[in-house]
Formats: C-alpha cells, structure tokens, sequence
C-alpha cells in the first residue's frame, strides 16, 4: 500500500514538472507573440500614416475635374486640425 502512494505521488511530481515546463513554454511564446504584436501595430500605424500622406499628396495633384474631391480631402484635414488645436487649447 505504501509502495503504490509512493509511486502515485512520484506520477504527480513527474505530471506536475511537465505541466510546469509546458507553461513556461508557452508563456515565452506568448511574450514573444506579444512582442510581434507590437511590431505589426506599430508597422500598421506608418503604414497608415503613408496612406494619409500619398491621400494628401493626390489631393494636391489631382486633376482639374477632381476639385470637389480634393477641395473636401483639404477641408477635412483642417477639420482634424482645429480639433487638434482644440485640444492642446484646453
């Protein structure tokens, strides 16, 4: 009988060091999956911003009959603006 609760709890301790090396494991992938995470956000940003100047960019040089279009691509940054100045403002 004590034969068989020592090899029962020899079982958990061997269950238990494999669970816990297998969450270490996966805690390093998450960090790493964490870190690559960010870098994708932070890739997404300038690439937002790269769109915002190439949108700005073809406003400017749009053709003649595209005025309506960029005449509201320009107002609409000035929009953006005066609330950006509205909120330093306060």
């Amino acid at each position: 009988m004590l034969e068989a609760v020592q090899s029962r709890i020899e079982q958990l301790i061997a269950l238990y060091e494999t669970e816990r090396a297998e969450n270490q494991s996966l805690r390093q992938r998450l960090e790493a999956l964490a870190a690559e995470n960010d870098d994708y956000r932070k890739q997404i940003a300038e690439l937002d911003g790269q769109i915002a100047n190439l949108k700005l960019k073809e406003a400017f040089v749009a053709p003649a009959s595209d005025n309506s279009e960029a005449k509201a691509r320009i107002a609409k940054m000035i929009k953006d603006i005066d609330k950006c100045i509205k909120l330093l403002e306060s």
